[in-house]
């Protein structure tokens, strides 16, 4: 598998101070900026280059944001220390820095109360990032991390639509990079700005034969109305999700 993006920053990576935590100032730096347009600007993060084609489910945020950027780092140079190859290199930091912190625990018990463990035969959600990792495959709609004046982007200022460099990652990048899954995999967009974007793909016909999750609130803790939002679309998760049980091969 080439790895072309990484290698033309493994030159800075590797020149990265290793002592002490990251911070912006080491990292959301010109050495890896990868495109702006205005106020937004890209940087590039190890995190997002392994792809698990063989997952049965895939799950989807908007972007990673500093603390997912700061763990690929810290994770991807413990890795190349330690002499693993690049791709091996590349998994364990995609593993490590998969919706981190409380984002991550808020999503696992969702997961779990929509039986998504039971579909497909793990006994817990959280084993979906431990010992069955082999069937998760996470990402984001623009894959590499995004900041608006300075902060992370939530999707909503500006929208994805109203930037063509947003737009060139969401409807381009990432079809092509969910196209490299086998199907049919349950795919999760994580709230309404993911969702509204896979919309625009399935009328445009531009994704694969994948099971669509509908109603899934973001898990961030910033979603103030997760709850809620859960309860009320969880009898509709539970409904698709077995109905994709029952077709899968």
């Amino acid at each position: 598998m080439h790895h072309k993006k990484v290698n033309e920053f493994l030159p800075a990576i590797r020149a990265l101070q290793r002592n002490r935590p990251f911070t912006k100032q080491d990292l959301i730096v010109d050495p890896f900026l990868l495109e702006k347009d205005g106020d937004i600007h890209m940087y590039y993060s190890p995190h997002n280059e392994y792809i698990n084609t063989d997952a049965k489910i895939v799950i989807v945020g908007i972007t990673p944001g500093w603390n997912q950027m700061k763990t690929a780092f810290t994770q991807f140079l413990k890795s190349d220390a330690s002499g693993a190859p690049l791709q091996v290199c590349l998994q364990r930091t995609k593993e490590a820095a998969s919706f981190t912190g409380s984002m991550r625990n808020n999503l696992l018990d969702m997961i779990e109360q929509c039986n998504i463990p039971r579909a497909l035969d793990v006994r817990f959600a959280s084993d979906l990032f431990g010992r069955s990792r082999h069937l998760l495959h996470t990402t984001s709609i623009i894959k590499y991390p995004v900041f608006f004046k300075d902060k992370n982007y939530t999707g909503h200022q500006p929208s994805i639509d109203n930037s063509s460099l947003l737009r060139h990652y969401a409807y381009k990048e990432f079809p092509h990079e969910l196209a490299q899954i086998t199907s049919p995999a349950l795919v999760i967009p994580l709230g309404r700005t993911v969702e509204q974007a896979f919309f625009k793909l399935i009328g445009e016909h531009k994704l694969p034969n994948h099971c669509f999750l509908t109603g899934f609130p973001h898990p961030s803790g910033a979603n103030g109305h997760r709850h809620k939002q859960f309860q009320q679309q969880k009898d509709h998760l539970i409904r698709q999700i077995n109905a994709w049980s029952n077709r899968k091969p």
